[in-house]
């Protein structure tokens, strides 16, 4: 074991922090420590002390693991990364050589840890959904990117999407009005109670995405026997399938993979999803996603020890200090 290189790899989101520590020559995860904490986002942005007070016992835990060793590169996937990722780019490079003596570092925003978990540094698209949804595609040259907007400005398709719909067309039964749906009124008032105190629970929330995504498995359960809720997952399924076709390169059998929460919905989502892609993508290939944003993260590390990292550098999708590109 001493002489094997070891990588670290992280992926930072909404429910908190996964660190994975791998063997950077054959990517064989060695272990996992979870931090349930989200790292605090504020007015300059991915609060960098933040990620570093559950990062780094976290490393430590596992490096000892392994008999005390040191990383030779670690590849960090952020939420938020592309907009709010200033300090974590000023910070870490630094942080990361003093408290781990590691010199070799990437820093990349999530949807581009969820490509790599997915599809390696094969060239092709990824529609990362959960509560929100992005899509991501790539030649090897540079990054195309479509929506991860939110769910006031996009995120379409995507669990807050479904759930929104839902609950409106909820609201339109219980007012009378024309595209309602006693099914979903039903479910609402089931799950939350009378449906005229549903204003009183979400605006004051702060979680508003992820309870509205609350309601999208309604909205999947109710599909078999309501057409309104039928409507809306084929909807779902078209703007999915707009997002992946926007960012897909143009080659034929180009590779187009699926990743997140939001496709465990299973059928009723995957079934008009299908012939979705089918229409707007008839040059891709669907796969099956290979891993999930953390083995993402461990793929970029091992392969940025190597010196075989091919995925595109760039300075707000994966940054890699010190090297062009980024």
């Amino acid at each position: 074991m001493s002489g094997t290189a070891w990588v670290l790899g992280v992926d930072s989101g909404g429910s908190g922090l996964r660190i994975g520590l791998a063997d950077a020559e054959s990517g064989t995860p060695a272990g996992t420590v979870v931090a349930k904490e989200p790292v605090r986002t504020g007015a300059e942005g991915i609060d960098a002390g933040h990620l570093l007070e559950q990062l780094l016992p976290a490393a430590e835990e596992l490096l000892g693991r392994a008999g005390g060793v040191r990383p030779v590169a670690v590849a960090i996937g952020a939420a938020g990364m592309a907009t709010l990722g200033d300090q974590l780019r000023a910070a870490l490079p630094g942080a990361l050589e003093s408290a781990l003596g590691v010199r070799r570092l990437a820093l990349a925003a999530d949807a581009v840890t969820a490509y790599a978990g997915a599809l390696g540094q094969r060239p092709g698209a990824v529609v990362a959904a959960g509560t929100g949804l992005i899509a991501l595609g790539t030649d090897l040259d540079s990054w195309r990117r479509a929506d991860g907007w939110g769910h006031l400005l996009g995120d379409c398709g995507g669990g807050s999407w479904i759930g929104r719909a839902g609950l409106e067309a909820a609201l339109r039964a219980h007012d009378g009005r024309r595209g309602g749906s006693a099914a979903l009124l039903a479910r609402v008032e089931a799950v939350f109670g009378p449906a005229s105190g549903l204003p009183g629970l979400l605006y004051p929330r702060t979680d508003r995405p992820a309870f509205l995504a609350s309601f999208a498995p309604e909205v999947a359960r109710c599909s078999g026997g309501d057409p309104v809720a039928a409507g809306i997952l084929r909807e779902a399924a078209r703007h999915v399938a707009e997002a992946a076709a926007s960012v897909c390169p143009q080659a034929s059998g180009c590779e187009v993979a699926l990743t997140g929460g939001l496709f465990k919905m299973g059928d009723p989502l995957l079934v008009p999803l299908r012939g979705e892609l089918a229409a707007q993508l008839p040059h891709a290939r669907p796969v099956s996603a290979a891993g999930d944003p953390l083995s993402g993260s461990l793929l970029i590390a091992s392969a940025l020890a190597g010196g075989g990292l091919r995925l595109p550098h760039d300075p707000l999708m994966l940054y890699v200090p010190g090297e062009s590109g980024s």
